[in-house]
């Protein structure tokens, strides 16, 4: 269990990470979101013992991590994919990191294998590939069987398969009782991955829910239906309380009224309907609703093609 108690760390003038406290419970995965300069990446630095907070605490399994007897063995973090040495084949890095802590050959062998390394191992680290170095990472994050797990953004840089291989190492890891920990600007791949979100903003908490939770509290209640009879069910459900929005030539969505309701009305009238589904927000969007106050930096509009010239 990793536990925050009104975290703060302040950078001179800038503050990073605002009295934060939220608990990362075992057994299930928690993705950790929030916009760019939200301090998800100090926060972890600062659980690892790495940054010393401005004031609050941190706590790995009722300790601070710094205290740990065998840190590999409790946490495993993988807070910067290129923190090997590059001159180091990835098999010296691992095999070194085990020295550390008496951890055997074999063990060294099963997280090589684990991560798909096993044709790059013997190569220096200088010329892995940014999702090579990800792996590498990984691997020696779980060299010592830790029973907690914290990943800062360990999808950047892998393929499709890589992607899903930290989406179902982190499920399994969950289901054996671990704490996952995992922070990820990759939305779609969140809602497929967390059983618990923590979303931060300008250093301070701004949400803890399951992934369903913060879904239903950000979607207004809608209901898409494409019927040949569009126009006329239109017409006969739009009112004061009711919002019908035309998506398509077929294809209607209907705010304030029920599925249920619908289904009613359309049995009663005898339309013909070929689809009638509720529509929620993407955890995209209920991401960006949730976090549009917190934005640090914004983009602003794409410039026009040929623009200046």
């Amino acid at each position: 269990m990793i536990q925050v108690e009104g975290l703060t760390k302040r950078f001179g003038h800038k503050l990073a990470v605002d009295h934060l406290s939220f608990t990362v419970e075992p057994g299930r995965v928690t993705g950790f979101l929030g916009p760019n300069g939200s301090g998800k990446s100090t926060t972890m630095r600062m659980i690892m013992g790495l940054d010393r907070p401005t004031a609050g605490r941190s706590a790995v399994d009722g300790r601070a991590f710094v205290d740990a007897k065998a840190p590999l063995r409790e946490v495993g973090a993988l807070l910067d994919a290129k923190a090997a040495n590059p001159n180091r084949s990835g098999r010296a890095h691992l095999s070194a990191l085990a020295a550390t802590h008496g951890i055997g050959r074999r063990r060294v062998d099963q997280v090589i294998a684990m991560a798909g390394l096993g044709g790059v191992i013997g190569k220096r680290v200088k010329t892995y590939s940014l999702g090579m170095n990800q792996r590498l990472g990984i691997a020696a994050a779980l060299l010592g069987d830790p029973a907690n797990v914290i990943l800062d953004e360990p999808v950047n840089g892998l393929d499709p398969e890589g992607v899903v291989w930290v989406r179902q190492l982190a499920k399994a890891l969950a289901a054996e009782g671990r704490t996952v920990f995992i922070s990820s600007h990759l939305m779609a791949e969140m809602a497929l991955t967390a059983d618990q979100l923590i979303v931060i903003g300008r250093g301070r908490l701004i949400a803890k829910s399951s992934v369903s939770e913060l879904l239903a509290a950000s979607s207004a209640v809608a209901t898409r239906v494409r019927s040949p009879q569009a126009g006329h069910i239109a017409a006969a459900l739009a009112s004061r309380d009711v919002i019908v929005t035309a998506e398509g030539p077929d294809t209607l969505l209907v705010s304030g009224l029920s599925v249920e309701a619908i289904g009613q009305a359309a049995a009663q009238r005898g339309w013909v309907i070929y689809e009638l589904v509720p529509v929620t927000a993407s955890l995209e969007e209920a991401y960006m609703k949730l976090t549009d106050t917190a934005v640090e930096y914004r983009s602003a509009a794409p410039i026009p093609q040929g623009a200046g010239k």
